[in-house]
């Protein structure tokens, strides 16, 4: 839905007789021409507002902080704006000599190789292992700052790699925000509670939907146990849908966990709402048989119309570096991510990309000489 300008509030403080145009002319010498203004107009506006009110020294604390943290946080994440990353979770208190010590280890380095940056709260055990796999080139750091001592692991320590943050909430936002993948190695509350928020906000539709990947040694039945329950009481009771747990892959080797994120990358790039569209970017157009199969089988998915696939599209509503993906475009239900997800495998599997078609001899022959 396009952003509408909080004019209520503008003429709010107009109607008490302040002059806020000089906040626009501010704006406009800080950021000239940028399509964000309205933003940052209805921002200053809304400071204005809880100045105006002036009721609680402890909101406006709280609103400081928040803002500086949000502020730190883009500012430094956009130097690895352009590469792809993946949260890792799991128990601080995992020693040394556990399995799921070397095998998050195993994960960290094997994710490096795949050029995929290693996300963690920068604490010790499973994060501590991911990390030293990874090494500190590909290693982020969110720390939470706590009133008795807390260190980061020895990867991150010390470096421009790590993040502290004072309030948990805007780290969770993080955590989620820059995943382009997340897996779950076992653990405590903490790491329960981030899997149950991560599948609760990719279910409704509030974070994009990338790949959520159980990690458990062989052997091991720490998720295989949480999955039994979920689908013995949550399913069968009707509490969430059969498809829902389609948003999760339980694997038990680090190949396993990175191949199934890549593989998820292999031709799905990203998705985004259009109006009351749904767009999602491919790297390789759909075969006009599996196009077919796309409507027949995935008809649940639209609210209406049909799958539409725009090659090289060149929209005037996309960023430069998507412009030249190709866009399936349908009017998606918002509601079953999970059949989402089976969508997203179905356009990921090889054979259902359409074949590169042949290139015209005098086309050939052009090329040859804008080379030559």
């Amino acid at each position: 839905m396009p952003y509408q300008p909080n004019e209520l509030l503008f003429n709010h403080f107009r109607d008490h007789g302040i002059d806020l145009a000089h906040i626009d002319q501010q704006l406009q010498l800080v950021a000239p021409n940028s399509p964000n203004l309205p933003l940052y107009r209805d921002m200053m506006l809304t400071v204005l507002r809880m100045a105006h009110d002036d009721r609680d020294r402890w909101n406006a604390k709280i609103t400081l902080q928040a803002l500086r943290e949000l502020d730190h946080a883009f500012r430094t994440l956009e130097r690895y704006k352009g590469r792809r990353k993946v949260t890792v979770f799991g128990s601080a208190r995992t020693p040394l000599e556990h399995p799921m010590y070397a095998l998050a280890r195993e994960l960290g380095a094997t994710l490096a190789r795949s050029e995929l940056m290693v996300i963690t709260g920068a604490g010790g055990g499973i994060m501590a292992a991911a990390h030293e796999g990874a090494g500190s080139d590909h290693s982020l750091g969110f720390n939470i700052t706590l009133p008795f001592e807390q260190h980061a692991n020895a990867t991150v320590d010390g470096t421009d790699k790590l993040l502290p943050f004072h309030f948990f909430f805007i780290r969770k936002l993080f955590f989620v925000k820059e995943a382009d993948a997340l897996v779950l190695c076992p653990g405590g509350f903490g790491t329960l509670d981030e899997a149950l928020e991560v599948l609760t906000l990719i279910q409704t539709g509030k974070s994009p939907l990338v790949p959520v990947v159980l990690l458990d040694s062989p052997g091991g039945s720490f998720w295989r146990d949480a999955l039994d329950f979920i689908s013995r009481q949550l399913e069968e009771n009707r509490y969430i849908l059969p498809s829902d747990l389609k948003l999760v892959r339980l694997v038990h080797s680090a190949d396993e966990a990175v191949e199934e994120i890549n593989q998820f990358y292999s031709n799905y790039h990203s998705s985004r709402w259009l109006k009351n569209q749904f767009v999602i970017r491919m790297h390789h157009p759909l075969s006009e048989a599996a196009l077919h199969d796309v409507e027949e089988g995935f008809a649940d998915l639209r609210l209406s119309g049909r799958y539409h696939q725009q090659p090289d599209s060149g929209a005037e509503h996309e960023q430069g570096d998507f412009s030249h993906l190709t866009r399936l475009t349908f009017a998606f239900n918002g509601r079953d991510q999970g059949r989402l997800r089976e969508l997203v495998d179905f356009i990921n599997l090889s054979e259902n990309w359409a074949k590169p078609q042949p290139m015209h001899t005098t086309q050939r022959a052009r090329d040859a000489l804008r080379v030559n």
